[in-house]
């Protein structure tokens, strides 16, 4: 059907928080019928225009237009009166309570008794049948059902209003392909409906199968509108991040694959190993190699990397360390002998939330010193002023809790955390995983660069494909052991590697 008319106009739209422009002149449309997603990179203004459309936050200047006519939301409720309605990437629903009653929350049907529950639970079951949710049943607890079941009946509490647009903010985060599927079969049949769907969320293939339009925002500003069959993923992602993806993308591949393997070997290990956590493995690493470390998830990666850093202490094998006999039994030998290792689980063993992005940056070098040398202020302020800077943290604030960074800003903060102690190996867990993939360029972006000035890096991910293109050597795990070893090339792709994995070949 031809809609001319949007039924949310957000015009010129300016948010400013104490030294933060959250959003410059920002303009965005939502039309009837349709499903749009609003693209960018943490930090790019995503959250602040939704909370500006739903009454969470004021404006500053622009104006705001509903069905064509101008309207100021002084807070959620008034959103709603205007029937926008939001579904949070956080389930925002009662589990001790029913499927039906958690539908109908706020609009039970009442009589002359109070709430009359027989007719609220029908009600909730013309409202999930309305989805094409008719095989759940409302009388349910809601406990006893799935966290995607969960996310369908939270969608259909939101329409019991008939709101005329409906904001999904990272609905899918949690949930499997099957889920995702299911997930899209309600919204489609929304759309269909008219409804208005703003879909928010990180995973390309997602945004590529259910979406009709794009918004993309970078650093606060409207970059552009774009049907989304007229814009390719290489073209999505630079506009996203304001470079030429294709350049990233060709970071690993374009760089010598002969001169980081001539140079010495910084790290070897000969039958390394840990009863219970990764057979014996051999493993060196050349002055300004990477090495990626590949395996499907219990393959062994974390465990041989944790190995590595000293984090978990061996019980065979041998380590030299610049050609000389090492023993690195604990993270404190791992810091001395020049090795860093940044965990995969950032909130729980790598950021310490409360504290700042300086604390959390200088505490590796602290922890070197001792704690009864603490580092003077102008040392942190030249740590923090270098690597906020090389590795493009935003906001760059050193003050700001690191708890209100975005996640690709903390894992950065992260990387300058052991950058500072001066590594000459490191070895990164899993540093792109659950960010945004304008962070997750720029992450690799600094991972090929810190290897171009000669520092030895060991990098474990779950994506084949950024491993293939990171890495001169891949060493390929399965079942806690060492199944091959790939030197890297034009031909190796990820299917390279599964098929290692598949056939548990020998080295090639």
């Amino acid at each position: 059907m031809a809609i001319t008319e949007p039924i949310v106009e957000m015009q010129h739209i300016s948010i400013e928080f104490p030294g933060v422009k959250a959003l410059q002149d920002v303009d965005f449309r939502l039309f009837p019928g349709e499903v749009h997603t609003l693209m960018g990179e943490n930090g790019a203004g995503k959250s602040t225009l939704i909370k500006a459309l739903t009454g969470v936050y004021k404006i500053d200047s622009g104006s705001i237009l509903v069905a064509g006519g101008p309207r100021s939301f002084s807070g959620t409720a008034d959103a709603q009166s205007a029937g926008i309605s939001t579904v949070y990437q956080e389930v925002n629903l009662c589990d001790n309570l029913t499927v039906g009653e958690n539908v109908m929350l706020g609009h039970e049907v009442r009589g002359p008794f109070g709430i009359n529950w027989r007719k609220t639970h029908e009600a909730a079951h013309e409202a999930l049948v309305g989805l094409g949710l008719g095989h759940i049943d409302p009388k349910q607890p809601l406990s006893s059902i799935s966290l995607a079941l969960q996310q369908l009946v939270a969608i259909s509490r939101a329409m019991v209003t008939k709101s005329k647009v409906l904001i999904l903010d990272e609905p899918t985060s949690s949930l499997d392909a099957n889920e995702v599927e299911g997930l899209f079969q309600v919204m489609r049949r929304l759309r269909d409906q008219g409804v208005a769907i703003l879909f928010v969320s990180h995973f390309l293939d997602q945004v590529y199968a259910i979406s009709d339009r794009l918004t993309v925002l970078r650093n606060g500003e409207f970059v552009g509108e774009y049907l989304t069959s007229e814009l390719n993923r290489t073209e999505l992602i630079s506009k996203m991040i304001g470079k030429d993806y294709g350049t990233l993308a060709a970071l690993g591949s374009n760089r010598g694959r002969t001169g980081a393997a001539d140079a010495p070997a910084f790290y070897r290990a000969t039958e390394l190993g840990r009863k219970g956590s990764i057979d014996p493995v051999d493993i060196e690493v050349h002055a300004g190699e990477v090495v990626g470390l590949a395996g499907l998830l219990g393959s062994g990666r974390t465990e041989l990397g944790r190995l590595i850093y000293g984090a978990d202490r061996p019980d065979s094998g041998s380590v030299t360390i610049d050609g000389s006999p090492a023993e690195v039994h604990t993270p404190m030998a791992g810091l001395s002998k020049k090795i860093a290792f940044s965990t995969e689980n950032r909130r729980d063993e790598g950021i310490i939330g409360d504290l700042t992005v300086r604390e959390n940056l200088i505490l590796a070098v602290q922890a070197r010193r001792g704690w009864a040398r603490p580092l003077s202020r102008r040392e942190q302020n030249e740590l923090c002023d270098k690597y906020l800077l090389e590795l493009n943290v935003r906001p760059s604030d050193p003050e700001r809790p690191i708890k209100n960074l975005s996640g690709g800003n903390q894992q950065k903060v992260l990387l300058g955390r052991w950058l500072a102690t001066k590594p000459q190996l490191i070895v990164l867990d899993e540093p792109t995983r659950g960010i945004d993939v304008g962070a997750k360029a720029e992450i690799q972006e600094a991972i090929a660069a810190l290897a171009e000035d000669g520092m030895s890096v060991v990098f474990i991910s779950s994506e084949l494909e950024e491993v293939v293109r990171l890495s001169e050597r891949i060493v390929v795990l399965k079942d806690h052991r060492k199944i091959g070893e790939i030197v890297n090339g034009p031909e190796v792709t990820a299917d390279t590697i599964v098929d290692l994995i598949a056939t548990e070949g020998s080295a090639t």
